[in-house]
């Protein structure tokens, strides 16, 4: 006897345990069929290899079985023994009639089909006439069938199955009750090919079958027909490095080796991860995949405590990488690799491509170590165009009562003042410190963000209005751009909703006094503009008025 693969040898043939995955479909199917509430046309819809002609078959059996005994009658248990169950299975039922929209698609093959509908089974109870691929007909073919569909005879059944119900007319949609087939999850789709293979005789490793199931992506029929392949490929028990193989797969050691590489910015280490990789032929498009799945994981185990598993890496490894990054960071290199995927058919070969997305995630992960202070302040000299009108460096005239500015000991320039050199020096000016720590991202936002509530020389208390500033790794940031600053603290932040509040007294946060700089600069401007004696003689010659809105300082370098 020639060998039947395992996608049709162990095709389920009832509305049981085979199905995975579709319990809502068998559940609905099998109250309609006990109760007797039949309806006349069923549309399947879901993508490949998830059970659509299986259901189908199974349904024709359950509409025509007629018992061990032969007196049975409509079931949602088809016996599978009977003469119409046992043609059914064997694909020769005279009554059950499979066609394919693909290659039968024209209104004549839609004619002929319906011709035949309207006589009387031959051998069965019903006629069950199943149209796969359905979206393929032609308008005139989807017209034609239109209200056979509606009314068909009392011995006529439709079963409709398609990929893409998008482009199936809304005519035919209402006409049918429609049940869409989900995608099989990893971990039941590995826990069915166990099953099999353990009927089979076959020995498997749990993770050999996660790998499988991953690459079926959610198909049942890929991931038989992928066991087949490993059976052949292995000869003897399967194995995860076999299946890896096999699939070019990549070891998530690589993977986690690259995030390490990555989170020590360490470019040389990086390189050498890429070359081993290359060495191996690895599937690249298929190792990028795999990576931004890892980052998924660690992106849960960051915000979800104890959502870490053994699904993709291990899970210390996960752990371990979510201390290493910040959640910005996570989502930063999630989105490039995301974006690296798109763009992997566009680079020279596969290998290129992931290594420039590797690259790109290297450039764009900030090093705060190694981060500099801006070289000019941010209220520099700007020349302005065509109007002889000076911009001052350093605002000293303010249009608001002293009274309302904050205090401040040192001068506010952020980008030539010297970090302190003892750590034992207390800080008297936090927003003007807090605009010149060298951070990046949230980090930078938490020092920015904060008030000062109190400094001791050993600890430093800020409070700050958002939760979300305030994580460990983030507050980790900060102490560590504290003491390269030479301030060793122990920072301590306090969340208070109303810390963004100015207010007599309040503490005042290197944001609000960046903005009360651009405030305060920007008065400055327009009054300047306003008082420029060639605007007002163009405003006497013409009767027109400054739109202080429109009034904009040069970029740097233009010429006045």
């Amino acid at each position: 006897m020639s060998y039947q693969v395992l996608a049709r040898k162990w095709r389920p043939k009832s509305f049981g345990a085979g199905l995975v995955g579709q319990e809502h479909v068998v559940r609905a199917l099998s109250h309609a069929l006990a109760s007797g509430r039949l309806h006349h046309a069923y549309l399947f819809t879901g993508t490949r290899g998830v059970g659509k002609t299986t259901l189908s078959r199974i349904l024709a059996k359950a509409l025509n079985c007629t018992g061990p005994d032969g007196q049975g009658g409509i079931t949602s248990e088809p016996c599978g023994v009977c003469e119409s169950c046992k043609a059914i299975d064997a694909g020769r039922f005279i009554d059950y009639v499979e066609m394919d929209a693909a290659s039968n698609r024209g209104v004549d093959e839609m004619t002929t089909l319906l011709e035949r509908a309207v006589y009387a089974p031959t051998a069965g109870r019903y006629k069950v006439y199943m149209i796969d691929e359905v979206h393929m007909l032609t308008n005139h073919a989807f017209n034609a069938m239109l209200k056979t569909l509606e009314e068909p005879p009392e011995h006529m059944k439709f079963i409709l199955a398609t990929t893409d119900p998008q482009k199936i007319p809304v005519t035919v949609l209402s006409r049918c009750l429609q049940f869409n087939l989900k995608q099989m999850p990893t971990g039941a789709t590995a826990e069915h090919l166990a099953r099999v293979l353990g009927d089979e005789g076959i020995e498997a490793e749990p993770h050999a079958l996660s790998l499988i199931a991953r690459a079926a992506h959610g198909s049942m029929r890929d991931a038989l027909s992928l066991t087949d392949q490993a059976i052949a490929f292995c000869a003897g028990p399967i194995t995860a490095a076999a299946v890896r193989e096999m699939l070019g797969a990549v070891d998530t050691g690589h993977l986690v080796a690259l995030l390490d590489a990555l989170a020590a910015r360490d470019a040389e280490r990086l390189g050498r991860e890429l070359e081993q990789m290359g060495a191996r032929s690895i599937g690249f498009e298929a190792a990028l995949s795999d990576l931004a799945a890892l980052l998924h994981r660690i992106a849960l185990a960051q915000s979800i405590p104890g959502s870490a598993h053994d699904d993709i890496a291990d899970q210390q490894d996960v752990l371990r990488l979510a201390a290493a990054f910040a959640p910005d960071e996570v989502q930063l290199l999630y989105g490039i690799a995301l974006k690296g995927l798109q763009e992997l058919s566009w680079a020279p070969d596969p290998a290129t491509g992931f290594s420039m997305t590797l690259l790109r995630m290297l450039a764009f992960v900030p090093v705060a170590a190694a981060a500099e202070p801006p070289s000019k302040p941010l209220l520099a000299p700007r020349p302005v165009s065509r109007l002889s009108v000076p911009v001052p460096a350093v605002v000293v005239a303010h249009p608001e009562p002293a009274s309302q500015l904050p205090a401040s000991p040192e001068p506010v320039v952020r980008a030539t003042q010297p970090a302190p050199q003892r750590a034992s020096a207390s800080i008297s000016d936090w927003p003007g410190l807090a605009g010149r720590l060298p951070l990046t991202g949230i980090a930078q936002q938490l020092a920015l963000q904060s008030a000062l509530i109190a400094d001791d020389g050993e600890s430093l208390a800020l409070s700050v209005a958002a939760r979300g500033l305030s994580s460990p790794v983030t507050v980790g940031k900060l102490e560590q751009a504290l003491a390269s600053s030479g301030y060793r603290r122990k920072v301590e932040v306090r969340l208070d909703e109303q810390a963004s509040t100015e207010g007599a007294g309040a503490p005042v946060t290197a944001h609000q006094r960046m903005e009360l700089e651009r405030t305060v600069a920007r008065q400055a401007l327009e009054s300047a503009v306003q008082n420029d004696p060639v605007v007002r003689e163009i405003q006497d010659l013409f009767g027109a008025s400054v739109i202080s809105s429109s009034i904009r300082a040069p970029e740097a370098g233009t010429q006045g």
